[in-house]
């Protein structure tokens, strides 16, 4: 079983191979009050004011605050619903507006397929810098660009020889990166939604990988085979040279297709 301290360096080691501009989130859903650590920041209590759930994952990253959220402590609805802290919109409440869908009947589609943890399960999340964490989450969030997800995602199949596997919403970022891999304990890819760009400062070109905590070792040791074998993210340079140095299994695949192969 994985320790925190071996959670601390393994956030060291991300930030690391993959030269990130912000720190892995660890993530964990809190069944009890008794759970939260005495150092997290709770928005309300502590400061007086609420956070969207995208801006607690924003100072969780770019600060290094570690911040339990808690249904008072929100000020937008999609993580309420969907972390179970509030009863679920049925078909009476569901609104085009909620989804931003044309109709009730596209609602009503998008409502009934919408990730939400059971209701009551949780009294909300907790997140703290994945290289500082105090506590065993239950998934990371990496907030990376497209080239350092590529990194990942060869990880990933280097490990597992599978593709990761995601359905895009171009909304409700903070419930589609979080409920689906803790549920289904598989990796996600997310687009950060238009309320993270404008209220939690996300950049224009930052996607997110989320990682079950128990597929983080494979993950990182994914990327230190690349690291060791020069092909990690850090090593990797745009050239445009034509007949380039080919690897030797290219040159024997040009050969078996009787293509030309330079000595």
């Amino acid at each position: 079983m994985t320790t925190i301290a071996e959670f601390n360096s393994y956030g060291e080691e991300l930030e690391k191979l993959l030269l990130l501009r912000t720190a892995p989130i660890a993530v964990k859903m809190l069944g009890k009050e008794a759970d939260i650590p005495k150092e997290a920041i709770r928005p309300k209590r502590d400061r007086g004011h609420h956070l969207a759930q995208c801006q607690a994952f924003a100072l969780t990253r770019r600060k290094g605050e570690t911040i339990a959220m808690l249904k008072e402590d929100n000020w937008c609805w999609a993580p309420l619903i969907g972390y179970g802290l509030v009863e679920p919109f049925d078909e009476k409440t569901t609104s085009p507006i909620f989804y931003i869908v044309e109709n009730m009947k596209a609602a009503k589609k998008i409502a009934k397929s919408f990730p939400r943890f059971e209701y009551g399960k949780y009294i909300g999340i907790l997140t703290a810098p994945l290289k500082t964490t105090s506590f065993k989450p239950d998934m990371v969030l990496i907030y990376s660009n497209t080239a350092q997800l590529r990194s990942l995602l060869l990880a990933i199949k280097y490990k597992e020889g599978k593709l990761v596997q995601s359905e895009f919403d171009p909304i409700d970022s903070c419930v589609y990166s979080v409920v689906p891999v803790i549920k289904n304990g598989d990796y996600r890819i997310t687009l950060p939604d238009p309320g993270e760009y404008e209220r939690a400062m996300a950049g224009e070109g930052e996607i997110i990988l989320s990682v079950p905590a128990a597929k983080l070792e494979e993950l990182v040791t994914g990327l230190r085979f690349f690291e060791e074998i020069k092909l990690g993210y850090s090593h990797l340079n745009r050239q445009m040279m034509p007949d380039f140095p080919q690897p030797p299994f290219y040159k024997e695949l040009f050969e078996m297709w009787g293509l030309d192969v330079k000595d």
